[in-house]
């Protein structure tokens, strides 16, 4: 589906009944990296999928910046008239969940925060951003995808399950070059959320697969020790998955997020 908002469009999907649950994805991914999460949780909560401004079906021109994306969403939130949701976001969609805590409290009913870290880049780690932006326009999408690759996956990934790796790359491969150095910059220049972290007052999960290299388990943990006791803040380490367990390991993902999600309805 694609929503018509103001100064640009916005793919998404939306499916199910229920508490409202936006699903934000990583970089550089779309709606799609979602897909399992949908099929199995759409019979709980409303799942609802956005494309994140410059990747999949969503326009691709500016301004990006976790700030901007943060407000696109809650402009689909508005365009789909809800008024609070809970939001999932994994890796660059969990500082986009960080963004809306900071701009858009109220619109927050729970948060869920996958495989992401609190802190801002590093010097170093915005130099790798800026290198990675010339690798783009350089090469294109293609070679992002394949620089991101072995970061992405776990080594049980890896060895074994081929298929997701090849589903991975192809999804990383095909996102618009605009939108991916748009995405860049905004993950360069994006705040610490340390501060941010320690306000948050709704339920609070946070999901890390064992295997992560890029947001390890320790970060997962800086983030569960930063929510304070209001947001009974509740870790779960996906075993055997690195940066994307939602699709390394989608059944296990799925029962930690339903497990979460039916505490909410009660």
């Amino acid at each position: 589906m694609i929503a018509q908002l103001p100064g640009f469009q916005l793919g998404y999907d939306d499916s199910g009944d229920g508490l409202p649950v936006v699903f934000l994805h990583g970089f550089p991914h779309d709606r799609t990296l979602w897909t399992a999460q949908k099929a199995s949780l759409a019979s709980q909560v409303r799942c609802i999928l956005p494309d994140l401004r410059g990747f999949g079906h969503s326009s691709t021109h500016g301004p990006f910046s976790v700030d901007q994306y943060a407000d696109d969403v809650v402009g689909l939130m508005d365009h789909l008239g809800i008024e609070r949701a809970a939001i999932c976001g994994l890796s660059m969609g969990g500082y986009v969940a960080m963004a809306m805590w900071r701009r858009h409290a109220d619109r927050i009913a729970a948060m869920v925060f996958c495989d992401t870290k609190a802190t801002a880049d590093s010097e170093e780690a915005k130099g790798r951003r800026d290198e990675l932006i010339a690798v783009v326009k350089r090469d294109g999408a293609r070679a992002i995808a394949e620089a991101q690759l072995d970061g992405m996956v776990g080594s049980t990934t890896r060895a074994r399950r081929i298929e997701v790796v090849n589903g991975l790359r192809a999804m990383m491969g095909r996102q618009p070059v605009a939108g991916i150095i748009g995405a860049l910059q905004a993950l360069r220049d994006r705040p610490d959320s340390r501060e941010t972290i320690g306000t948050i007052t709704v339920p609070s999960l946070v999901v890390v697969g064992e295997e992560d290299s890029l947001t390890p388990i320790k970060e997962a943990r800086a983030i569960a020790e930063l929510l304070p006791a209001a947001a009974r803040v509740r870790l779960e380490i996906i075993a055997s998955a690195g940066h994307v367990p939602c699709l390394e390991r989608p059944a296990a993902t799925n029962h930690a997020l339903s497990d979460f999600f039916a505490t909410l309805s009660m």
